[in-house]
């Protein structure tokens, strides 16, 4: 078996071969190349197995995102994509020679982690990604849909916290499409976790709506000076009003954009499909019980390709020093570090001082962007803390303020 770069002469191969390892037919692209999900794909960072007698197997293809750490630290992250190998070749090694060699050049690349989206779980925790941040869907009737009084613990007169002083203007999705991109660019850069929406998937509709150019309505909301801070694209079919996605620069433009769609006549249910966990709305509700959650998932699973650069990119809340050996199996290495924070920075260096955690690498990434506690994968079996104050002291430096939160599909 050989496994070679792509390039763009070899876009109708690579589409067609993995569209046949999930047993599915492309959909046409629009004129110009767009409006399909593989429009932005980077064939200069694709993979192909190919067999002895050089017939296609097996796809396997990046993109070149920026991810959003804690602190509001943007990083380069490699977006790992279009994994599949034909049923014809499956549990033959295909997918695991793929997946080393893409990460060996990730590597040569200069890369310091690569994140991808899991069609299935079990998949890819053993070639050392962890889920790092979830997502759940909340369904709403809109007969409870009701909103309970803000409760007023301030200066009396004085609005409540978060209260919002814009508006909301309605947009077809081909009215708006700078509108969706600036909003989601300025969201992305705050929001840890977050994955950047390159030009080229705009213009190209490459993706999920909002991205591609399939029919939505767009509400869009505005501050007080007209500027736009935030959106929500949604559809309405057979009663139900499903938002894609919500984009909010804060609570209030979130709750305006949420007020909205709650209100829609004429429906039965609204969908807000990309939820964060822990989202205050359904507390917002007069009816608690109104807000039902569903398909609470694992969303971006992170792989730390340089352990010592991811470590110390990232911004950290609390100081203290943290020893972790860290076993990576897939690539047969085994290394222990002392990470030590100071001021919100890390410095993460080689030790050979006795350990406080020893951990996969795949539990790394989970807990890496503060969305997994490492006390939780102790509890659970796949941690091992050396002494009892080293689970709190874990969860102490890797918490963030902020929840990860990812809604880009790719």
């Amino acid at each position: 078996m050989e496994i070679r770069s792509t390039t763009d002469k070899d876009l109708d191969v690579f589409v067609d071969t993995l569209h046949a390892a999930f047993g599915r037919f492309p959909e046409t692209p629009t004129e110009g190349g767009g409006g399909v999900w593989w429009a932005a794909l980077e064939m200069d960072r694709g993979l192909l197995a190919l067999t002895a007698d050089g017939r296609p197997v097996g796809t396997a293809g990046a993109y070149s995102f920026e991810l959003t750490l804690p602190g509001e630290a943007l990083v380069p992250a490699a977006g790992v994509t279009a994994v599949g190998v034909l049923p014809s070749h499956r549990r033959q090694g295909v997918l695991g020679a793929m997946m080393r060699h893409q990460l060996t050049e990730l590597r040569t690349r200069g890369e310091l982690l690569s994140v991808l989206l899991a069609s299935e779980a079990p998949i890819y925790g053993r070639f050392g990604y962890g889920p790092a941040t979830y997502t759940q869907r909340l369904t709403v009737p809109r007969r409870q849909a009701a909103f309970a009084p803000p409760r007023s613990h301030g200066t009396a007169g004085a609005p409540p916290t978060g209260s919002d002083t814009g508006s909301v203007e309605l947009l077809r999705r081909a009215e708006c499409g700078e509108i969706l991109e600036e909003v989601y660019d300025r969201y992305r850069r705050a929001q840890p976790g977050a994955l950047s929406r390159p030009h080229r998937w705009w213009a190209l509709g490459a993706g999920q709506p909002p991205v591609s150019p399939a029919p939505r309505y767009v509400a869009v909301h505005r501050d007080a000076d007209g500027v736009p801070d935030g959106y929500a694209g949604y559809s309405v079919e057979s009663g139900t009003l499903t938002v894609d996605e919500t984009i909010a620069t804060d609570d209030a433009v979130f709750t305006a954009l949420a007020r909205f769609v709650l209100g829609h006549d004429l429906v039965t249910q609204v969908v807000f499909k990309h939820v964060p966990p822990e989202h205050p709305l359904r507390w917002q509700l007069a009816d608690f019980r109104a807000g039902q959650v569903s398909e609470d998932t694992d969303w971006l699973w992170v792989r730390l390709l340089d352990i010592p650069r991811a470590l110390t990119a990232r911004g950290w809340s609390k100081d203290g020093e943290l020893v972790l050996d860290v076993d990576d199996p897939f690539l047969g290495e085994h290394d222990r570090y002392l990470l030590t924070v100071r001021d919100g920075k890390a410095d993460c260096v080689p030790t050979d001082r006795e350990p406080d955690l020893s951990l996969d690498v795949s539990d790394l990434g989970s807990v890496y962007l503060g969305g997994t506690a490492p006390s939780t994968l102790i509890r659970a079996g796949h941690i091992r803390a050396h002494h009892p104050a080293a689970a709190p002291l874990a969860d102490a430096l890797f918490r963030t303020d902020r929840s990860p939160h990812c809604l880009h599909w790719f």
